[in-house]
């Protein structure tokens, strides 16, 4: 299989790496490095420019987090547009199994969410899912809009655990509020057998006992 020819310029480039003896596969990992690093702090001018130059939009940092998961989970707005027009994969998932709309989820970004769905994220799937985590976080707005998209309430997660249940085990009082008011089942067991009453009592959140058990909570 024959190669096209590199471009003088490249080829030069190239040979000065050599000669200083600093390895090609080095550099491009720096260059990958730089660009992750861009992304997770919104340098979306550098993340536009390294984008034009070749960067894959997809590319994975070592903490097993593709690009567009790092941009979602920081709120990164414009770079989280800027990945998506460059081809970034709206659902890839991150070493952990988290998509991108999770971890926006999780840590309260609508306007992100919103981007990723309107680019076709998924909503559901078996394991942990975006309500689950936006409950997880207390993230209201969120867990509405979630639901207004079609969400199932009580998804449960691999364990067995559902939206309402992490509401009451991290203490999201509102949020627990809110998801017994859109009819989530105040009984559902996890594989543990605990309940989201179970939890509220042993956190002593008496206000969310309370709810729960007016709402048929044994």
């Amino acid at each position: 299989m024959r190669f096209p020819p590199l471009r003088a310029d490249r080829r030069r480039f190239l040979l000065a790496l050599v000669a200083i003896g600093l390895p090609v596969l080095a550099h491009a990992q720096g260059t990958v490095d730089d660009f992750l690093v861009a992304v997770a702090n919104d340098r979306v001018d550098v993340v536009r420019a390294m984008l034009a130059k070749g960067v894959d939009p997809n590319v994975v940092g070592k903490d097993g987090h593709p690009a567009l998961v790092t941009a979602a989970r920081e709120g990164n707005a414009r770079t989280v547009d800027a990945l998506l027009a460059a081809g970034a994969r709206v659902d890839a998932r991150s070493s952990f199994g988290d998509t991108a709309l999770m971890m926006a989820s999780l840590n309260g970004h609508l306007e992100v969410a919103k981007k990723l769905r309107a680019k076709g994220a998924a909503i559901d799937f078996p394991g942990w899912t975006p309500l689950i985590y936006a409950a997880t976080g207390g993230h209201d707005e969120v867990v509405r809009w979630l639901l207004g998209e079609g969400a199932k309430i009580d998804a449960a997660a691999p364990n067995g655990t559902s939206a309402l249940m992490m509401a009451a085990r991290e203490g999201r009082f509102s949020t627990a509020e809110l998801l017994i008011a859109r009819g989530a089942d105040v009984n559902h067991r996890n594989q543990d057998g605990a309940t989201a009453l179970a939890w509220a009592e042993r956190n002593d959140d008496r206000m969310l006992v309370e709810r729960l058990k007016r709402a048929g909570a044994k």
